[in-house]
């Protein structure tokens, strides 16, 4: 089992990231991690904190001369505004934030909870995103995660191009929309308010079968809900069509199948093919070996340089909710944590089906059963 856990606060000493189960044989290049850290940091809209902090991996543990040994990778991040210790107890809680539930839920402060369950915590996430895609590019996969949507201005793709996204303030694959997208964020700057926005991922490469049909737990398309709604801010998280497919008859949704005969004997969609791919890439909680397609909606952030309406913890008097330093707009990044998340659990999935403890393993396995499936396939139209 691949899996992760992360540990720290956002004003603490640093944050830390546990990676259990990823294979031996891999060149851990931290390049790749430090590079994706600081495209989580960028995009128009983000506060001072990102101004303070330059991430940079520190890997801890689970490698030897550079490369994994199968043993927990511990990743660590250090604050550099850390500062715990120093912080006042908020008098009133932010609606739309952990302060009110947390506080009452542990019995704490709100600091106590704030502080965990700030956004700063992502970075953790990235840094085993990252992780996992050195794995997805032994193997042929590709994560890839932009910007749709900002403050109701949709910026819909002209081209799927790295290079585009990555010359954009907002992350967009429209050059045309960043012009009044940046202007958004700035009026809502001079506001005192917040914006929201709509990301999706696009993964490429998957071969047939990552997930199962046979349990609810096991659905590929149930874990990557799960993993992104569990971002912070993320209110909704929609596979393919989404939402619009309630909107549309059947005969609008299905996807067609169809076959290719000459297809290459490498293929890893043995020949079939859909001229849609309105499922996103998962039908039935299983990976079709198309595309798939991951898209989420995040809030505005709930903290308000103009202060919404609160209470006094101690007079519970009428007050205004405390200010917390915070971002404008950190939907460039939510694009970038949502992307590593789902690298993440595209490669948990893949070593789930691939078990082996090591990349080679791996990848004998995926080859042994692109085989027998190519020979299920030729005897099946033998019958």
């Amino acid at each position: 089992m691949l899996r992760y856990l992360t540990a720290g606060e956002s004003h603490g000493p640093a944050l830390t990231t546990v990676v259990e189960g990823f294979p031996s044989g891999i060149t851990l290049d931290t390049t790749l991690i430090d590079q994706e850290l600081e495209r989580r940091q960028g995009g128009h809209g983000r506060g001072k904190r990102q101004r303070i902090e330059t991430d940079r991996v520190i890997v801890e543990s689970g490698i030897f001369h550079g490369v994994t040994t199968g043993g927990p990778i511990s990743l660590r991040l250090i604050n550099k505004d850390a500062k715990l210790e120093r912080l006042s107890e908020p008098s009133a809680p932010r609606g739309g934030h952990i302060d009110l539930a947390g506080a009452i839920n542990y019995q704490t402060g709100i600091r106590q909870v704030l502080e965990r369950a700030s956004a700063r915590e992502t970075a953790a996430r990235v840094a085993a995103g990252a992780l996992a895609k050195l794995l997805l590019r032994e193997l042929g996969i590709t994560v890839f995660g932009y910007v749709r949507e900002i403050g109701g201005i949709v910026a819909e793709p002209v081209a799927l191009d790295q290079a585009l996204r990555d010359s954009s303030p907002v992350y967009t694959l429209n050059p045309v929309c960043d012009p009044p997208i940046i202007a958004a964020i700035d009026q809502a700057r001079a506001d005192g308010d917040t914006l929201g926005g709509v990301v999706e991922t696009i993964v490429t490469g998957c071969p047939i079968g990552l997930g199962s049909h046979a349990q609810w737990d096991r659905k590929l398309d149930a874990r990557l809900a799960a993993a992104v709604m569990s971002i912070q801010a993320i209110k909704a998280v929609e596979i393919g069509l989404g939402i619009e497919a309630a909107r549309r008859p059947g005969s609008r949704v299905m996807d067609p199948v169809a076959y290719e005969p000459d297809h290459p004997p490498d293929d890893r969609r043995h020949g079939f093919r859909r001229p849609t791919n309105n499922a996103g890439g998962i039908e039935g909680g299983t990976s079709n070996g198309e595309p798939i397609i991951v898209r989420a909606s995040k809030k505005p952030i709930s903290t308000l340089a103009a202060r919404g309406p609160s209470v006094n913890m101690t007079t519970k008097n009428p007050q205004p909710a405390v200010y917390e330093r915070s971002d404008v707009c950190a939907v460039p990044a939510a694009s970038v944590i949502v992307e590593n998340v789902v690298a993440f659990e595209i490669a948990a999935a893949l070593v789930e089906k691939y078990v082996g403890t090591s990349l080679d393993a791996i990848k004998t396995a995926l080859a042994a059963i692109h085989g027998l499936n190519r020979e299920h396939l030729a005897h099946w139209g033998s019958r």
